[in-house]
């Protein structure tokens, strides 16, 4: 079990020079219903009041909620967090008058909101009334992405019920404290045979739900450094009128000369020598953080995504690291991709993978729908996107993470329609046949370029060469 922060201990924990906003409403000994006060709350549940009272002695708090302003590191937030000792951080009535309040003010003064959860859901004392409260926190929180506005959740012990399942699992970027319990089923009403691991900070963590487990030592710095990035970086973010420049293409780490022929060309692509995306990220960005999973019960190892600082500004960026990609990693790719493009955040790709994964369990989590939704949120995209092929580009599998019309190649890469061997089995070719059918298909990078499907080459000496 995580430890137990009590609200002002987690806000302390994480930002300097916090002002709480001043709360409105009746004292801790009556609690409001629809437009009346009754001590026993909106459906006049026995005894309610008096809980209350207790609840406030034990916690020191009017309500499970606290929030205000606060500064995290170089950046000022909207700070949301839960004293699970009030009535076990639940959400009534005025825990969504604050919450909604909160939002609204992030709004007002612009800022990105953190939320620091635990909560055991919806306080059944007050009824449908307490559930209601969970389509305030949703509109507040859709009002507040629409807006142009980064949120980040960060899950203490325990996160459940509504407030997971809306300030949690709906924000921008997910953290976890180590060993928190999180799940929409809290522990006392899930499935007595239920997998206790499923409930688990980890267990959210390998099914995409969260992007990070982070240490209470290390939460003030990782916050600092998220709210950096979503923010647009230490310089001077663009502003709605002047929409951001695309990013430069990497310089090219592995071979300086393309190869003479199209199989030259596969076989320079495919050799294990040959430097993939994470180090084609490590030298391209100084801070980066990742974002993890799709957020349907899936993760791809093979698909890298989050956000980077390049020369003082935050590129966002989606990058294939050599294997064929699963549907979780679109799917991901492209909850990156919106992202970015709902923050101002240009966005750079990096292609490499010999194709979509084809495999049968590839077909039953939705292949062609995650494809799909990746090249909808390619195109839609409305900032600026730059691609880079570092190595193989496998069909559709690749194209659907290629800008249309800013993609460059490294020297040691190629793009086809389809593998040469896979090209020639179709054509009733014999696999020796597979060479012949590389150069046939001019997937070379100074065939691409004369074909106009890519801009330019890129070496180690300057950032890209056009011919």
């Amino acid at each position: 079990m995580a430890d137990r922060l009590t609200a002002r201990e987690a806000i302390a924990l994480v930002s300097e020079a916090f002002e709480e906003t001043p709360q409105t409403g009746p004292p801790a000994d009556t609690a409001v219903g629809v437009g009346t006060a009754h001590p026993d709350g909106p459906i006049g549940w026995d005894g309610y009041g008096a809980s209350r009272v207790r609840a406030a002695a034990r916690s020191g708090e009017e309500e499970s909620v606290v929030w205000g302003v606060g500064r995290i590191g170089g950046c000022r937030a909207v700070i949301v967090s839960f004293e699970f000792r009030f009535m076990g951080g639940s959400l009534g009535e005025r825990t969504g008058d604050r919450l909604e309040a909160a939002y609204a003010h992030a709004r007002a003064v612009r800022l990105p909101l953190v939320s620091l959860i635990a909560t055991g859901g919806s306080r059944m004392q007050e009824g449908m009334i307490a559930l209601s409260q969970l389509q305030r926190v949703a509109r507040a929180a859709a009002q507040t992405r629409e807006a142009g506005l980064a949120q980040i959740a960060v899950l203490r012990d325990p996160t459940t019920g509504g407030g997971w399942a809306t300030l949690g699992a709906g924000a921008d970027v997910v953290l976890a404290l180590p060993g928190a319990q999180i799940g929409f089923a809290g522990s006392r009403v899930r499935p007595q045979n239920a997998d206790p691991s499923a409930y688990t900070a980890a267990g959210q963590l390998a099914a995409g739900q969260i992007d990070a487990i982070v240490r209470q030592e290390e939460l003030h710095e990782t916050l600092a450094s998220w709210l950096t990035l979503l923010t647009g970086g230490t310089a001077s973010a663009p502003s709605p009128s002047s929409p951001p420049s695309a990013p430069p293409p990497p310089l090219a780490l592995g071979s300086h000369d393309p190869a003479p022929t199209g199989w030259g060309a596969v076989q320079l692509a495919r050799s294990a020598r040959r430097p993939r995306a994470q180090a084609y990220l490590d030298a391209y960005f100084g801070l980066r953080l990742d974002v993890q999973g799709d957020r349907r019960g899936g993760t791809d190892p093979g698909m890298l995504c989050g956000f980077g600082l390049r020369e003082g500004r935050t590129v966002a960026y989606a990058a294939q690291a050599g294997t064929a990609t699963r549907p979780a990693g679109y799917r991901t790719a492209a909850r990156l991709v919106r992202l970015a493009d709902r923050l101002g955040i240009p966005v750079l790709t990096l292609v490499d993978t010999p194709g979509a994964a084809n495999d049968a369990e590839a077909e039953r989590e939705g292949a062609g729908a995650a494809i799909a939704e990746a090249f909808a949120a390619m195109a839609e995209a409305r900032v600026p996107v730059t691609t880079l092929v570092i190595g193989e580009g496998g069909s559709g599998g690749a194209l659907a993470l290629a800008a249309p019309d800013n993609t460059w190649a490294t020297p040691d890469s190629y793009f086809s329609v389809i593998a040469p061997e896979l090209a020639a089995a179709i054509l009733k070719r014999g696999p020796g046949d597979a060479p012949g059918t590389a150069d046939q298909l001019r997937l070379r990078p100074q065939d691409l370029v004369d074909l106009g499907v890519v801009r330019g080459i890129v070496d180690p000496a300057a950032t890209a060469k056009q011919p």
